[in-house]
Parts: structure tokens; sequence; C-alpha cells
């Protein structure tokens, strides 16, 4: 065993290979880089059985990115602890703008030994399939808007007006079914356009009962069904929130559950220009898109 029993392990993730630097434990514990391995589970196993072979006690750390938490899940079945560093909470020196697989390992091992990283909140695979489900439902139905201003716009250049007040509705798919227009290009386009509207509005609906579902397996089911008793929350919105958020009791206040994402939805009144004493309410957030409108669904349901 070697001169210190505990060391700090940084790795820098990518899609085939991960940095790895250790930082042995104490002030002025040697700080090495190991170099880069297969991102294959065989190197990791082989560069984790090496270093537990020469240290008692291992902890690693690595960025949270798109590599997902299976490093993380593999690690802890081997019997180590790790934690995914939350990357916009991680310390830099300013006008450090050098970015190297090397430095990031081990500035990971520095900032890991000296305890300045905070970690991410990990789901099990359950949790993490159905956040997959949720985020798959929110594209499509982004998708379905997309395909939706398309057919707007194609019909505003036209001249076609609809007459009704609601959009989108069986009475407007079946006034743009009827719409006759001169030129055969413009009618295979309105029919394509008018196709891709159903396929996307299939897909969302395929999607929402796939949620529905595979909430009674879900750890969360009666989370689910409670949050729902919040006006203007229904099955998938509930879903969805839940999803992103995690388990609601790791929370000890409200204020903390709303700071989580970070992307917190943030109520202000502006007045509007040139029309004095007048107001309207507009949401702002930043950040996560999904995390900042689930707390955004929380927050209007709470407030309705």
């Amino acid at each position: 065993m070697g001169q210190h029993s505990r060391a700090f392990v940084g790795i820098d993730t990518s899609k085939l290979r991960n940095a790895v630097a250790v930082a042995e434990e104490g002030r002025g514990g040697d700080v090495r880089y190991l170099g880069e391995i297969d991102t294959a589970e065989a190197a990791t196993r082989k560069l984790v059985v090496k270093l537990a072979a020469k240290y008692r006690q291992l902890t690693f750390c690595y960025e949270a990115g798109p590599t997902g938490y299976g490093l993380h899940r593999l690690i802890g079945k081997l019997g180590h602890d790790c934690i995914v560093a939350a990357p916009s909470l991680i310390p830099k020196k300013p006008g450090d703008r050098v970015k190297t697989n090397r430095r990031d390992a081990v500035g990971l091992a520095k900032l890991l030994r000296s305890g300045e990283l905070t970690a991410v909140w990990v789901p099990d695979e359950r949790h993490e399939a159905m956040r997959d489900l949720s985020r798959a439902r929110e594209a499509a139905r982004k998708d379905l808007k997309g395909k939706r201003q398309q057919v707007s716009s194609f019909m505003l250049r036209l001249g076609r007006h609809y007459p009704g007040k609601k959009t989108w509705g069986p009475a407007h798919m079946k006034w743009l079914m009827l719409q006759k227009l001169e030129h055969r290009e413009q009618r295979i386009v309105l029919e394509e356009l008018l196709g891709a509207v159903r396929q996307e509005s299939e897909r969302v609906e395929r999607l929402e009962q796939a949620i529905r579902d595979a909430v009674p397996e879900w750890s969360l089911a009666e989370v689910v069904t409670a949050v729902q008793a919040m006006r203007g929350i229904d099955l998938v919105a509930a879903v969805t929130v839940l999803a992103e958020i995690g388990d609601l009791s790791r929370f000890q206040t409200p204020r903390e559950l709303m700071a989580y994402p970070r992307s917190r939805a943030i109520r202000k009144l502006h007045r509007r220009h040139g029309q004095p004493g007048r107001y309207h309410q507009g949401w702002q957030w930043s950040g996560s898109a999904y995390p900042g409108r689930s707390c955004l669904e929380l927050s209007v349901s709470s407030t309705c």
C-alpha cells in the first residue's frame, strides 16, 4: 500500500476515451495524471481494481453530461463512492479558458479532494427510463408545434384565414382539408403538411398513453396521484414534473425545491411600454428547458 491510504480520482469523460487523474489525500498529496482509458466496462473495471490494490479508500467523480450515469452505477457496483458533479457549479479561475482532457481530469481530482464539488442527484435506472419517456413526449410536442406553425404560415401567405376562434380542433382541421388551392403544387404542399401534423399528433398520443401505462409500476406512482390534487395538473404533467425533479421528499422546504434546477421559474410583473397603469404577468427561466418547464407547470398550478 502506498504512503497515502485514500485517493480521489477525477475522470474527464467523453464518447470514446476517459482521461483519469488521481489526487492523494492530504494538502500536499501527490496529484498524478494516469492517462486515458477506453470507455468500455472492462477498461473501467481494470482501472478500479488497479487503484483499489494501491489505496484503501477510493472516491471517484466526473462531470454530469451526455455520457449519462452508467459510469456512476458501474463504480458503485464495484463498491466505491462516486459523485457526478454539477458542471455549472464547478469553481473556475477568472480568465482560465484553456481546456484539455488532462487539465480537466486533474482539476476534478483536486476539487474532489478539497470538497469543492457539488454533486447532482443521480436517478435509478427505472426513474431515468421514465424521464426519457417524458422527454420524448416533450420533443414530440415541440415537433407538433413546429408542423402546425408551418401550416399556419403557409395559409397566411396564401391569404386564407380561419373564421373560427379555436384552432387545431376538429373544425379547424376540417376547414384546412376543404381548402381548394389553385395550383397543384400548393395542394401537394398542403396535403404533406397536414399529413405531418397528423403523424406528430398520433406520436404525441402514443407517448402519452405509454406514460399512463407505465405510471402504476413507477416508484413515484403515489406521488403522481398526490400532485394531481393541485389545480391544473393532470397525470402527464405530474409525471413531467416528477421525472425531472425526482423524489420530492429529499427537499426540506419549498424554497429548496424551487432552487434545485437552477432554472426555477421566476414570476415578475412587467409594466407594458406605452400603457401606464397596466401590467401583465411574464414568466422567465434559464438553464435546461426541462426542469424550468416542470417548475413552471408546478408554479402555475399552485397559484391558479
